[in-house]
């Protein structure tokens, strides 16, 4: 041991106090969180859209009909969400980049519908309180998520509905702002290569139906089906383009030549996910009649640079809140295999997403 000890390196002081910078970075992350939140729940992003695009912070605290005593203080916030990439900013003026015109009200940019309600959800305090129970969590000899350990409900399913309805409600809506973010890239990217020649199509778990009418607008030949659960079926109206099915993914999926499942499995274990596409491998036909599961999710990549950081905090926040975690094209492969299907191919990455054809 004495011989180890005498191979380290003993940092320099320069080094040293990078890393005291560090780790009070990593200590108070949660302050640009909480600063974020900040922002949002003012509305500032919509205020500097609403005032051209551009904002001093005279300008913001009479359009947020703020004290002007709070002036210095939303300064100090204002130059943390700058630094962090939230907002623009020079000598006088505060603007909007690509993050900021994800949070505009009434606005969606390129498809992008308001992504609001994930950083309400990510935020509140259901999600913090259970992520600062991890250390607790990992000497408990238990399954359940973190989330569902502290809280004793599950997100997305009837037990948190009957907890705290306001909250529930947050967290469906962020799910519905994730999931329909970013489909019209991949029809712009994939579109052709996704969907081209195919006659019927089941979107599983496929909400209100956004992304299967996004779909048959540019297929028109394609003839959709939505399977999601009742109590998201049963509050859709029929819009005369898709056709709504009220089940369970893990009992049953519409048959279809091909089965789209976007932003889904990550929410669920490996096992879980087998089980799916177990069925909706069952309801597709031969890959000679152009059967496949189309599957639309996060893949981890070491490679994606700044991307790469969000990737893996996405992941440990399936591990928070779900049974679920972010994979690689690796874990992808496997699962792929389990539930019975003889080849894929992940045919781009966008952004975060990997969009795969899985063929029986």
């Amino acid at each position: 041991m004495a011989a180890e000890a005498q191979q380290l390196t003993v940092p320099t002081e320069a080094e040293l106090l990078q890393g005291q910078a560090d780790l009070w970075r990593h200590s108070l992350y949660y302050m640009t969180s909480m600063a974020f939140q900040c922002a949002v729940k003012l509305g500032v992003p919509t205020t500097i859209h609403s005032l051209g695009g551009a904002a001093s912070l005279p300008d913001l605290v009479a359009a947020l009909s703020l004290p002007p005593a709070k002036l210095p203080y939303l300064r100090r916030i204002m130059r943390l969400l700058a630094t962090s990439g939230v907002f623009a900013a020079d000598v006088v003026t505060y603007r909007l980049t690509p993050v900021s015109w994800l949070l505009l009200d009434s606005v969606a940019v390129d498809g992008h519908p308001n992504q609001t309600p994930i950083v309400l959800a990510a935020t509140s305090r259901h999600c913090i309180e259970a992520a600062m129970g991890l250390s607790d969590w990992f000497q408990k000899d238990v399954v359940a998520s973190p989330f569902e350990d502290l809280h004793g409900v599950t997100l997305f399913d009837g037990s948190m509905a009957e907890q705290d309805p306001e909250i529930d409600a947050v967290f469906n809506d962020a799910l519905a702002s994730h999931d329909n973010s970013g489909f019209l890239t991949v029809l712009r990217e994939c579109g052709g290569a996704l969907f081209q020649g195919l006659e019927s199509l089941t979107d599983c778990c496929g909400g209100d139906g956004t992304t299967a009418r996004a779909v048959v607008e540019a297929f028109p030949q394609i003839k959709c089906t939505v399977l999601d659960l009742p109590k998201v079926i049963d509050n859709v109206p029929a819009d005369g383009v898709v056709n709504y099915v009220a089940g369970d993914m893990f009992k049953s999926v519409p048959p279809a030549q091909a089965v789209l499942i976007k932003l889904v499995l990550h929410h669920w274990s490996d096992e879980d996910c087998v089980k799916i596409l177990a069925q909706c491998k069952k309801a597709i036909p031969s890959r000679e009649e152009g059967g496949k599961v189309i599957v639309i999710d996060i893949v981890v990549d070491s490679s994606s640079g700044p991307t790469h950081e969000a990737e893996l905090l996405m992941d440990v926040a399936m591990m928070v809140m779900t049974n679920g975690r972010q994979r690689d094209e690796t874990d992808w492969s496997e699962i792929f295999t389990k539930a019975g299907f003889s080849d894929y191919k992940l045919l781009k990455k966008l952004g975060a997403r990997g969009v795969f054809d899985v063929y029986p």
